[in-house]
């Protein structure tokens, strides 16, 4: 039976039936018909008022990461609507599902520069992976139903849909929503090729010294266990992307690290002595692969990958697989022969030995001096447990945390890795715990990168949000830093600040707070902060002029690696 309802009323129905039990969001005028109905469905949707709108759309990315679902945000028009464009960026880099509803004025008023009028679909359509204006509330069933679809399937994404006032309350007709689970021009899932599976599986079963590389599609596909299988069948080692290292655990023996500009030497290195090397679920982004000339040249390249716009757009292959990681592998697991490469796995050691003792050793476990990132970060992890979620921000905090941080389950890494968005972590962070309450989540942040989006801390304040939040404070913004000392001649051009009190300003927003300036008061703070039952800052003085090695050089190769300063990668092979 039908009944007449506006169509405000309309979405929020919409996207209930959709699933969604929290919107993270900020009201203003070309919005206020939905943020009037929603105050009748607080039963049922649980929304979170962040302190800028930018914050909306990270905070709603750390739930979508973690949870599995698709993350919602609620903004008004004109700058409501420009503000969250950085996260659309950041989500479209890193295959986020986001649904963002935007006020809009009146549809008779658009085009005339009315107050908060701005041309969302024009401004959104690079950055989105659909986008949608809604002019009529005849239409709101249809583009919810085709947002949400569009969102969660195939390569994920953020879609927009503009929401005029005079559609939101217009009155319609009610029936039953209906799902979208087909669109013509729109195929998520393409039926993948047995004979694309038959030639990869002849590759793999030929190689003597084969390597995957992990990325962060494993984690979309939820195939974590499926890669684990293949590894450990064909006895391959496992190196990662950042977004991918979370997709194997830490302590696996096949695991030999992440890859990239600050990655592990030994796969970085190996990346150009393999003679497979299977990519999957990943982009070949340039801080993984340096000069993309020079990037395994020896190797057949097979790339596994939802998007077959990536095969060959910046790496040329000789075989690919169109399809979802998970799928893929299920078919590709029963033709891969088991093997043993047990003199390959070995040749690893050299470069790992080397790694511990001219990085690692002086960074996690120093003997005195000052207090280095690596150390907190590794202490914090030991603490935290097995099912502790990393959230980080990015520069130096970033590169430490995803190094040092041990990782047991799936879904355990979020960070900004396409767009690298200083202020990405805090709203992140909130957004994560409230996805997953039953998670520690620790959050590593430097001390420019949480001035970006401070304002949410509002959120801890008004939500109780039980984030631990570790400051990395070096006075610097520290990953600039070491580039100018590096490459431009210790010319320190607007890279060192002067900071506030943050453990004041945290007790500001009701944050139980604490400074850390020595080794010694370091292990009792971080248990201090992770037996509180709440949200919790640790302010810890590191060295000023840390430096995060390894260190590929921007459009280098992985010969140049850097591992201390004026002290370059020296091959043992």
């Amino acid at each position: 039976m039908s009944e007449k309802i506006t169509g405000a009323e309309a979405l929020l129905r919409s996207i209930e039936a959709e699933g969604v039990d929290t919107i993270f969001g900020y009201p203003g005028g070309a919005i206020i018909p939905v943020f009037d109905r929603l105050y009748d469905h607080g039963s049922k949707l649980n929304h979170i008022l962040v302190r800028h709108e930018q914050g909306a759309t990270h905070a709603a990315q750390g739930y979508a990461r973690v949870s599995g679902k698709t993350g919602v945000v609620f903004v008004t028009s004109g700058p409501g609507a420009t503000n969250v464009i950085t996260g659309l960026s950041d989500a479209m880099m890193d295959s986020t599902p986001l649904v963002v509803i935007t006020g809009q004025v009146s549809s008779e008023s658009l085009g005339s520069d009315a107050f908060q009028e701005t041309d969302v679909i024009g401004i959104t359509q690079p950055v989105t992976k659909w986008n949608h204006q809604i002019r009529t509330a005849d239409e709101i069933e249809w583009a919810v139903a085709r947002a949400f679809y569009i969102a969660s399937t195939g390569r994920p994404g953020p879609v927009v849909l503009d929401f005029a006032k005079n559609a939101q309350n217009e009155l319609i007709e009610w029936k039953e929503y209906k799902k979208c689970d087909f669109i013509r021009s729109y195929i998520p899932y393409p039926e993948v090729d047995e004979s694309e599976v038959d030639e990869v599986a002849a590759i793999i079963n030929e190689a003597k010294s084969p390597m995957i590389i992990s990325g962060h599609g494993v984690m979309i596909a939820e195939a974590e266990e499926e890669l684990k299988a293949l590894a450990e069948k064909a006895d391959i080692p496992v190196s990662t992307t950042l977004l991918g290292l979370s997709t194997i655990p830490t302590s696996h023996p096949l695991n030999k690290g992440m890859l990239g500009m600050h990655g592990n030497i030994a796969p970085n290195m190996a990346t150009n002595r393999c003679d497979v090397l299977i990519a999957v679920g990943m982009r070949f982004d340039d801080r993984v692969t340096g000069d993309v000339n020079e990037f395994a040249k020896q190797a057949k390249i097979i790339h596994i990958d939802i998007d077959e716009s990536e095969f060959n757009k910046n790496v040329k292959v000789v075989a690919s697989i169109h399809g979802d990681a998970k799928t893929v592998l299920q078919k590709l697991l029963p033709k891969v022969k088991e093997a043993k490469h047990t003199e390959w796995l070995n040749s690893f050691a050299d470069d790992e030995k080397l790694e511990q003792e001219k990085v690692i050793q002086s960074e996690v476990f120093p003997a005195e001096g000052e207090l280095k990132m690596g150390e907190v970060v590794h202490k914090v992890s030991q603490v935290a447990g097995a099912n502790a979620v990393l959230v980080t921000d990015v520069g130096q905090n970033q590169m430490m945390s995803s190094r040092y941080f041990q990782y047991t389950a799936p879904k355990s890494i979020i960070s900004s890795g396409g767009l690298g968005t200083m202020g990405f972590g805090l709203p992140a962070a909130i957004g994560a715990k409230i996805g997953a309450p039953e998670r520690p989540v620790c959050f590593f942040v430097g001390d420019g990168g949480i001035q970006m989006t401070v304002e949410e801390l509002g959120v801890i304040l008004q939500y109780g949000v039980a984030v631990k939040i570790i400051i990395l404070n070096n006075n610097f913004l520290g990953m600039v830093r070491q580039w100018q000392d590096l490459f431009y001649s210790k010319r320190y051009s607007q890279t060192p600040m002067v900071n506030p009190n943050f453990v004041a300003l945290a007790k500001a927003y009701g944050i139980q707070a604490e400074d850390v300036e020595s080794r010694e008061e370091l292990d009792e703070a971080i248990k201090r902060m992770m037996e509180y039952d709440g949200a919790y800052v640790l302010n810890v003085k590191v060295e000023q002029e840390g430096y995060v090695f390894p260190m590929v050089p921007a459009g280098s190769t992985m010969v140049n690696t850097v591992i201390a300063p004026g002290e370059k990668y020296q091959s043992t092979k």
